[in-house]
């Protein structure tokens, strides 16, 4: 599998997109839709296996897709990650950074060097580390996408990670603020989602650390507090992305998009 992508449906037909922390949850979702809307995908995983599951899942929606196996953390991993998405499909069109991790340490005093360490490394330096390697190729196009996802704690505090958490998701609401400036040129436009209580096995494993066996009880009351009177899914995520990623978002960037069913609004 080489060369130019030439699949012809869809409104992402011809683009080449990579997806960070595509083996589950948002980032599988994400994935997949972009994959039946014409995108040649790389799937980004920490577990090769989940990597593989996830391509094989998108071959079967029609879609070019390949397994690129990383940690976003380590620079010489994404960079060889982006250079296989390019000797595969030619360049790259589309950069979802949505590896993430989740660690409930509260007091702040209680967080040790490794987790603070963990914690930025992954939400945040996998951001710079992807944009780093993308951008140049992006340039050189004269056009690209880029998506990071973030959090409601980036915007405000979180309620139930640490404050390495919410550090490392303001964090990529600046990042992708600068970056946006300095791309605006080439255009390439690069915006953050922000999103509030998503069901993904991540936010459940998250509940089920903090509260044992009343985690399904803690869930549903979050989805009470929340306007729209539920959580959010994976794929309500993936729909915003997917737009931020369109040619219908062609005016937008360095913007920062809440996805929370109204919950940050009180």
């Amino acid at each position: 599998m080489s060369g130019q992508v030439s699949r012809s449906e869809g409104r992402f037909s011809g683009k080449v997109a990579i997806v960070t922390g595509a083996g589950r949850g948002m980032g599988r979702a994400v994935a997949l839709l972009l994959a039946r809307e014409g995108a040649a995908v790389a799937v980004n995983s920490l577990t090769a296996a989940n990597a593989t599951a996830v391509a094989e899942e998108a071959r079967l929606h029609g879609a070019e897709a390949i397994a690129v196996p990383g940690d976003v953390s380590k620079s010489d991993q994404v960079d060889r990650v982006v250079q296989e998405t390019i000797s595969n499909f030619g360049r790259v069109d589309i950069l979802v950074n949505n590896a993430g991790v989740s660690r409930t340490t509260s007091p702040l005093e209680t967080i040790s060097d490794d987790d603070w360490s963990e914690v930025i490394d992954i939400n945040l330096k996998g951001v710079f580390n992807f944009m780093r390697a993308v951008l140049p190729h992006m340039k050189s196009q004269r056009c690209g996408k880029v998506v990071s996802i973030s959090s409601s704690a980036g915007r405000s505090v979180s309620t139930h990670a640490g404050a390495h958490y919410t550090a490392s998701k303001a964090g990529v609401l600046g990042l992708t603020r600068h970056a946006a400036l300095e791309a605006a040129a080439f255009n390439i436009n690069i915006n953050a989602v922000t999103p509030g209580t998503i069901d993904t096995p991540m936010m459940r494993e998250h509940f089920s650390r903090e509260f044992g066996d009343a985690a399904e009880e803690h869930i549903a009351e979050e989805a009470r507090a929340i306007p729209l009177g539920r959580v959010g899914s994976a794929e309500d995520e993936a729909n915003l992305v997917a737009f931020l990623a369109s040619e219908e978002a062609s005016f937008i960037t360095g913007a920062t998009m809440d996805i929370n069913g109204g919950e940050f609004m009180i």
